[in-house]
């Protein structure tokens, strides 16, 4: 039953990944993210990472998708007014031959590596409070600035936008 739900969980995130890069409006290139986000979100939930699985619904999903989907109905973004892309089947296409044998060597590479005791972890590794004390203890800084740069990005955002109304 779990290896059903995997492999529904995988083939839905990758052709809304897909529904995502080929869709013709913004918003529903929008909506195709948020089914990866969720799909993705059921698969952290199958490896039994339950924080995991709520960030990616809580943050990515909620916080993220909503300033996506605010700036798209913000700048209203019209088909006419996105760039052309004649070649990007073509292009797409390029890029997967040049990374499927890298993908292949990888894990192949993967496969060779010697079978480690991995049951050897700190306690309280992958806990919430463990996260906590790393992230605002020694990375609190670079934490801060990149919340700076993304409040900075969205009033350049919303700057630009009011620009061209």
């Amino acid at each position: 039953m779990v290896d059903a739900i995997f492999i529904l969980l995988c083939i839905a995130s990758i052709a809304s990944s897909m529904f995502a890069v080929y869709a013709k409006e913004p918003i529903n290139s929008a909506f195709g993210f948020l089914i990866t986000i969720l799909s993705l979100a059921g698969l952290f939930a199958l490896l039994s990472a339950s924080f995991l699985f709520l960030i990616q619904i809580i943050v990515y999903a909620g916080a993220v998708l909503t300033l996506i989907l605010l700036i798209i109905m913000f700048l209203n973004i019209k088909e006419e007014n996105l760039p052309k892309e004649p070649h990007k089947l073509k292009y797409m296409v390029l890029c997967a031959v040049f990374i499927i044998p890298i993908d292949f060597m990888v894990l192949k590479a993967i496969s060779t590596l010697p079978k480690g005791d991995f049951t050897v972890l700190s306690d309280g590794f992958g806990s919430l409070k463990r996260l906590g004390e790393v992230l605002y203890g020694g990375w609190v800084l670079p934490f801060e600035l990149i919340s700076i740069l993304l409040i900075v990005s969205l009033v350049g955002a919303i700057v630009f936008a009011k620009r061209k109304i």
